[in-house]
């Protein structure tokens, strides 16, 4: 007797119907394209890992979030739950196989054990690229610009916010509070989540009530990228590294601007921290300038000690970044921008069976010339059957079906417009250079 399964699925994770799917992968391809032509190779690593490749540093909000488990040889294991501490593992095992600077993306899914919510699951997908042997500012702002041109392939209007953590540690410092920087910068980067209130209340009990006022203070100064640099340098003691790699990446931004195009992208925002405890220098978030209230889009940062942590050979330096492609699909939804759905757009109708042969055929041709074609496989030589083909195609978001003659390779075609609802008689050839150029 077979006993029945309800089917059901695990909070925080989906099943993705042929739309929804064709609409993801549409997107991931543009931002793919996108990564190529910035000179960016890919690269894929295991979904699982040994655990203590996974929690690296340890402690924080990794270890409470991992999917951590024993596989049937009781070896301590997770899922991954980000593509870059995977790729520190990556870089320091091929070392000496790879040219660097190393540029590659990594498009593939990773887990997180966290609460659910508008484009947050447990199961997502991230698209991710970095830069990885250079320590070069030129490097984090190929990084932030690659960034920029995405979103403008993509036809969003961003605000793409960076600060520098070893800026808010030296403010730290100086105001004797370093000893406390990881803690700080945890609780500062969740004060969008927390609110104002709740984070001077967090940081009050950390470092005391006057230096909590003067962390959020640091931490809520605006205005101009080089005019708050300068004050933002004052309240940490003067010139320093740290701010000169901010100047030099506000001089790059000027020597690349361009008179076309909209509005400058690029803020500096004192607040941003990232909470990740990998992350050592320049630091970025992306945000939507029509939805800011999703959270960041695409967010990283340089991360100059991760790889060393599994290298004998010492650090390496990196800096990169991740686009979310779920919280960015539900932005797009929010906006009415999600892109139409671009399915295979041409249908070869079955008018007699035992001609499957032939009609296979002549869809070769037509692919042959990049016209994406399906076969239908059942037979509707009537009149209605023909209909039901037709409806079929119209369910699979289809525009034209072709209707085969006697002798489908030789013979005239119909061609049926199904937003039209006409059908026009052509010769093959005809059909395809008319297919060619109605895409």
């Amino acid at each position: 007797m077979i006993t029945f399964i309800e089917p059901k699925i695990l909070k925080g994770f989906r099943d993705f119907l042929p739309e929804a799917e064709i609409i993801r992968r549409g997107l991931t391809q543009k931002i793919e394209d996108a990564f190529i032509s910035f000179g960016f190779v890919p690269i894929d690593t295991p979904a699982i890992e040994y655990t203590e490749i996974l929690l690296g540093k340890g402690g924080g909000e990794t270890e409470k979030q991992i999917y951590r488990f024993k596989d049937n040889g009781g070896r301590d294991v997770a899922l991954r739950f980000d593509l870059t501490v995977p790729f520190a593992r990556y870089t320091a095992l091929h070392r000496e196989e790879l040219v660097f600077p190393f540029k590659r993306y990594h498009i593939g899914k990773v887990w997180r054990g966290e609460n659910t919510q508008r484009g947050r699951y447990r199961e997502f997908t991230q698209c991710d690229f970095d830069i990885i042997g250079s320590d070069s500012p030129a490097s984090d702002f190929e990084i932030l610009l690659l960034i920029k041109e995405i979103f403008l392939i993509l036809g969003l209007d961003v605000s793409i916010h960076i600060n520098h953590r070893g800026l808010f540690n030296r403010f730290l410092s100086h105001i004797g509070q370093n000893e406390k920087s990881a803690d700080i910068l945890r609780t500062v980067d969740k004060i969008s989540k927390a609110g104002k209130e709740e984070t001077l209340k967090n940081l009050t009990e950390l470092t005391g009530e006057k230096n909590a006022e003067k962390i959020l203070d640091f931490t809520e100064a605006r205005g101009g990228f080089s005019g708050l640099l300068d004050h933002i340098t004052e309240l940490t003691g003067g010139p320093s590294p740290e701010a000169d790699r901010l100047t030099a990446l506000r001089n790059f931004m000027i020597d690349s601007s361009n008179d076309t195009q909209k509005g400058e992208p690029f803020i500096f925002n004192p607040s941003i921290t990232r909470g990740l405890d990998y992350y050592t220098g320049v630091v970025f978030e992306t945000f939507l300038n029509e939805l800011p209230d999703i959270g960041s889009v695409c967010s990283g940062g340089r991360y100059d000690n991760l790889a060393g942590l599994y290298s004998k050979g010492g650090s390496i330096s990196g800096v990169g970044s991740s686009i979310g492609l779920d919280r960015l699909l539900a932005a797009l939804e929010s906006l009415n921008k999600l892109p139409a759905a671009e399915n295979c757009f041409t249908a070869i109708a079955c008018v007699e069976e035992d001609k499957s042969g032939q009609y296979q055929k002549l869809a070769g041709w037509l692919r042959g010339e990049g016209i994406p074609c399906e076969v239908f496989l059942d037979h509707g030589g009537s009149e209605k059957q023909l209909v039901k083909q037709f409806m079929l195609a119209e369910k699979k978001g289809m525009r034209y079906v072709l209707i085969p003659g006697k002798d489908p390779l030789k013979d005239k075609a119909a061609l049926r417009d199904l937003k039209t609802r006409k059908s026009t008689e052509y010769e093959i050839k005809d059909i395809i250079s008319y297919l060619l150029n109605n895409k």
